[in-house]
């Protein structure tokens, strides 16, 4: 529950479930909110999203690099992607969104450097000494927070090191280190780059309870033995309706042990397909989370874990479940994002649906070596169609070879898709899905879609 995407390997994020849509006429007002991030700002905080590097362009880039003042790589920085083979490193997709960042006056949170999971087969597999255990991890620290020194303001050091009952969490380090791994970890980190700020991050940590109580605990034990320990994460992946009650006194009780704190992966789950009760119950959700942020002197950043449901870790994840961010599919603000706004000084209303309000997103369902099956689903929301006509150019010469729920025809490069003779009408609130087989060579990068 900890990675957009989880457990995927990169080259599958870029290919599952990616999308495009064009609103038959403009969303509410949104260009013309103030973004998120100057909100935070003005509050003395800093609002981010965790990202993929390859999405980073388009609509994408354009969201993530104008509403959020901090970055999180969901992948790029764990040990499985940056030393899959051991000596032989990859920098390329954490490198990419740091110059993203750099580029739009963003903050880097690094995430994540010591976790029990997504670490390369070589290391989880090797039959290692405590001390050649200690050196490689040392090492590992060592050298990617000093590539990065400087350029990355906060580091998740250590993930996820406590089981519910707040026991330590069995595991390659603290089976391996003991306990004393954490410390360490923070103590080389802080040596590589002095002026990053070490957290420690977990989840179900949020309210006040026994993994909680453990985690403050031992932060209180690393300040009196004068660990440099900087910060404390709370992921607050979170359930539909289900905020802790004692969120902010928790997030107080950290900050008076003279840490910070910052909200590290939130999002809201909800089942299904969702009523019409349920995005209202999200926006108060995300509301509540960062107002409650905003309360405390020293909690200083809330990200969210993806920013559009397009790029989000939890249908994968939690079967049944989805909708968990600000945006949706279609990169369209969601009544959460106007929830986020108002809990820092924004709007105090959220916007209805702009009028004809109907989007068109496409996906890749699958892929395999020379094809791969797609679908387009049609949504409507303040608005209805009596018929509909999907359109896209491929740029790598897809071809379409079979088509289902809708009538496709393809001349060279351009794709025209409408409506079988039974599902012509999408109500307001309904949608439709057509799907497709079709063969690529080389690449397959996502079209733009247009409906009419």
């Amino acid at each position: 529950m900890r990675s957009l995407r989880t457990g995927l390997p990169l080259a599958s994020l870029a290919s599952l479930l990616t999308g495009a849509a064009l609103l038959l006429t403009a969303p509410a007002a949104h260009a013309a909110d103030t973004p998120l991030r100057d909100l935070a700002a003005a509050k003395g905080k800093v609002v981010g999203t965790a990202v993929t590097g390859s999405r980073l362009t388009g609509t994408y880039g354009d969201i993530a690099g104008s509403q959020f003042g901090s970055l999180t790589p969901g992948n790029a920085m764990k040990w499985e992607t940056v030393e899959p083979t051991q000596g032989s490193f990859n920098w390329t997709e954490a490198d990419q969104i740091v110059a993203f960042a750099q580029a739009h006056d963003q903050q880097v949170r690094g995430h994540t450097l010591v976790w029990h999971s997504q670490n390369p087969g070589w290391l989880t597999n090797g039959n290692w000494t405590s001390a050649q255990l200690g050196s490689l991890l040392q090492n590992h620290i060592s050298t990617e927070v000093g590539r990065y020194k400087g350029e990355v303001a906060a580091w998740d050091v250590v993930n996820e090191p406590f089981n519910e009952d707040g026991t330590y969490r069995s595991g390659i380090w603290y089976n391996g280190l003991g306990s004393g791994y954490i410390a360490n970890a923070l103590t080389w980190a802080h040596a590589a780059d002095p002026d990053a700020k070490l957290y420690i991050n977990d989840y179900n940590v949020e309210g006040v309870n026994a993994k909680s109580t453990a985690l403050y605990n031992l932060v209180r034990s690393l300040k009196e033995q004068g660990v440099p320990i900087g910060g404390v994460g709370l992921q607050a992946h979170l359930i539909l309706g289900q905020v802790p009650s004692t969120l902010q006194q928790n997030i107080q009780r950290f900050a008076d042990l003279g840490v910070d704190v910052a909200i590290t992966e939130l999002d809201v789950r909800m089942q299904l397909p969702a009523d019409s009760t349920e995005p209202a119950q999200q926006a108060a959700d995300f509301k509540s989370v960062v107002a409650a942020c905003a309360t405390v002197t020293r909690c200083v950043n809330v990200t969210v874990w993806g920013f559009t449901d397009a790029d989000s870790w939890v249908p994968s994840t939690f079967p049944g479940y989805g909708a968990a961010t600000p945006y949706d599919e279609n990169y369209q603000p969601k009544p959460a994002y106007h929830g986020i706004a108002q809990a820092l000084g924004g709007s105090t209303t959220t916007p209805p649906p702009g009028p004809g309000a109907c989007t068109a997103a496409y996906s890749v369902t699958s892929q395999w070596n020379n094809g791969f099956t797609g679908q387009v689903k049609i949504s409507c929301s303040g608005a209805s169609l009596s018929s509909w006509k999907v359109n896209w150019n491929y740029g790598a010469g897809q071809r379409i070879t079979q088509a289902w729920n809708a009538t496709c025809t393809q001349s060279g490069t351009a794709v025209s898709c409408a409506n079988a003779s039974y599902n012509g009408g999408v109500p307001d609130g309904g949608s439709v899905t057509f799907g497709f087989n079709a063969s690529w060579s080389g690449g397959n990068p996502v079209p733009t879609v247009t409906l009419g």
